[in-house]
């Protein structure tokens, strides 16, 4: 299985979850780009598109230590599409990881094996 156009992953390279959707994607000869939220920060359209296409309650990841660091203020104060796109902006680690655009344009959320080679058949 390999993908003629590269998809893009999106995270951060130390993130457990995100080491096993590479290293997937790698066993399995797939063209990947990795876009390193903490060097490269969140591509701002970006965020918009994945707002708008998945809702932004899919991708704040509230189980996260960055969540859970937050003051109760913080995380009150996060309550639409625009609240929770500013803290994303701020804190890049509150996104759930990995975001995948795949080379369709579609995307998902997270890491799951058999959804991976469900994409790629």
């Amino acid at each position: 299985m390999s993908s003629p156009v590269a998809l893009t992953l999106y995270g951060i390279p130390n993130c457990d979850t995100v080491k096993k959707a590479r290293a997937w994607l790698a066993e399995h000869a797939v063209a990947v780009t990795f876009h390193d939220f903490k060097k490269q920060g969140v591509p701002e359209a970006a965020l918009d598109s994945w707002i708008a296409q998945l809702g932004w309650e899919t991708l704040l990841n509230r189980s996260g230590t960055t969540w859970r660091r937050l003051d109760d203020a913080t995380r009150a104060a996060v309550t639409d599409a625009a609240s929770a796109r500013t803290l994303m902006l701020a804190q890049t680690s509150v996104i759930k990881r990995p975001v995948v655009q795949w080379p369709d344009g579609s995307l998902t959320v997270g890491f799951r094996p058999e959804r991976f080679s469900q994409r790629l058949i």
